[in-house]
């Protein structure tokens, strides 16, 4: 096991992860630091949401892909799938509690395994395809 551990840090995976983990920092920290510097919730956090987006966008593209999909194709797809995931993770979290009865925490956790491997993929195969 351990000596697995040096090849997945150094896998798309792994960079995949830790830029989302990342992100998902950021945009914590953000919404918390604007709305405390006393902009209105809403605005705060969709400020701090577009702030992470960006940078989540650039590391994705500029580290986990290797930087070379041009920004007229892959920014939009971005967008698209960002989207897409945003509805898939109210779905995903609807059924899990509706129709499984999932506590608040499984729920969470499922949504957020789906959600991000729906991520990883659609980012792998359309977002930022690998070039031939």
């Amino acid at each position: 096991m351990i000596d697995a551990l040096p090849g997945f840090v150094q896998s798309r995976l792994f960079r995949f992860l830790v830029v989302g983990v990342g992100a998902a920092l950021l945009l914590f920290v953000l919404s918390w630091l604007l709305v405390s510097l006393g902009l209105s919730p809403f605005v705060g956090s969709a400020a701090a949401y577009a702030i992470a987006f960006v940078v989540a966008y650039s590391a994705q593209r500029g580290w986990t892909f290797g930087g070379e999909h041009d920004h007229a194709t892959a920014l939009p797809r971005y967008l698209a799938l960002q989207l897409g995931c945003a509805f898939f993770s109210g779905l995903v979290s609807h059924v899990a509690v509706a129709h499984f009865g999932l506590s608040p925490l499984a729920m969470s956790a499922l949504t957020t395994v789906a959600t991000s491997a729906l991520s990883y993929v659609a980012s792998s195969l359309w977002v930022f395809p690998a070039r031939r």
